[in-house]
């Protein structure tokens, strides 16, 4: 097949070019969104079908990427919800026993367009130095695709939950049929955070428009708020749905969760320069001093300043000093920012399922019984 010219433009004037990849752009030869790194060395798959990347474009730090192609249970949701991936070297071959498939042909039947072949050492540096911005690639002429850069409206002030959400109630089964209920919001939940919550409960997953009287008269045992994308305080509605559940039953958050939970509570959240997308971002647990090498995708954190006694910080980015957990004084409710169920991994941080298991009086071994997973035609 014939290499396929294409560029990527910057809002501030960068021009990268390169090959295309994937599915051909949309309208007029363009895709645009806003433009992040993510420095992990595997888990691609993972990464692009996690719903917390709508709106942006993924640039992989890793210079080889689909090595060992795709397979049909490592998916993270029921479809690609981010824009477009840059890659510096696509591979060609991908060689491993559990593979089906090539990323490049996963990105052409989902309808998900790439660019390969660019100095992503050079981008990244950008990004970092000037933080996440909006671009445009394709193969429309470089004065096309800075105007449509510069006419991306980012992240910023726009309801991407809503895209990405359930439309429907749907159930997960536990390890028993009497195992204990736990309502899962979804946010852009992933398929992995699933495998998790069934260890120990009957899992209901409902849309994130759901008001707190409808959970409350789904009579669980506790409520988990999940990861998604983009900026908190465009979900006022998932806030207000928050208060109404604090005190009422535990609630234990994840990534945006945790930013909402903190905003329910009255907290503030900011916009990070070029966020923390990665696999390899230590964070200490304040609370017994354990460091863990956790699995990071946000581009919000919580102001741990604009807690002001209303929630304690329970964990802390090494990095940056990024709050990175909570918990509420008056309630019991709880959160982080990272990712513990992490797939690929790292895993350091799964103990935090267990402790919701025993916040709600489940036993040590009560999740002994794991299921093995949702594959690719499970719901999500």
């Amino acid at each position: 097949m014939q290499p396929r010219e294409g560029a990527l433009v910057l809002a501030d004037g960068s021009v990268f070019e390169g090959e295309l990849i994937g599915a051909p752009p949309g309208g007029r030869g363009v895709a645009t969104g806003e433009v992040v790194f993510n420095t992990a060395l595997s888990g691609y798959q993972e990464i692009v079908s996690d719903p917390s990347y709508a709106g942006q474009i993924i640039t992989f730090t890793y210079p080889h990427i689909g090595n060992y192609g795709v397979n049909p249970t490592d998916f993270e949701s029921r479809r690609l919800f981010c824009r477009g991936v840059v890659v510096r070297d696509l591979a060609r071959r991908h060689s491993n026993w559990r593979a089906d498939g090539d990323l490049d042909g996963l990105l052409r039947a989902s309808g998900l367009p790439g660019i390969a072949g660019l100095d992503t050492r050079r981008l990244t540096r950008l990004l970092r130095e000037h933080g996440a911005m909006p671009g445009a690639f394709g193969s429309a002429s470089e004065a096309e695709l800075r105007a449509a850069a510069a006419a991306e409206p980012g992240t910023d002030g726009i309801d991407l939950v809503a895209e990405v959400t359930t439309p429907e109630p749907y159930a997960v089964e536990g390890p028993a049929a009497d195992a204990p209920a736990i309502v899962a919001y979804d946010f852009g939940i992933k398929r992995t955070i699933l495998r998790h919550l069934s260890r120990y409960f009957r899992v209901e997953v409902v849309p994130a428009s759901t008001t707190a009287a409808d959970v409350l008269a789904c009579e669980s045992r506790a409520v988990f708020l999940a990861n998604g994308p983009g900026d908190p305080a465009t979900v006022p509605y998932a806030v207000e749905a928050i208060r109404g559940l604090l005190g009422a039953v535990p609630i234990f958050g994840i990534c945006l969760g945790h930013q909402l939970l903190a905003r329910a509570i009255g907290a503030e959240t900011v916009k990070l320069p070029f966020g923390h997308h990665g696999a390899n971002h230590p964070v200490r647990d304040l609370r017994s001093g354990t460091i863990a090498i956790t699995s990071q995708n946000h581009n919000f954190a919580v102001a741990a300043e604009s807690l002001q006694g209303r929630a304690t910080v329970t964990h802390v980015n090494l990095n940056d000093g990024v709050c990175e957990g909570l918990q509420v004084l008056d309630a019991p409710a709880w959160s982080v920012q990272h990712h513990p169920e992490a797939g690929p991994g790292p895993h350091d941080s799964t103990y935090l399922f267990d402790e919701l298991a025993a916040a709600v009086g489940l036993g040590a071994g009560a999740g002994a019984a794991v299921r093995v997973g949702l594959g690719a035609g499970g719901k999500g």
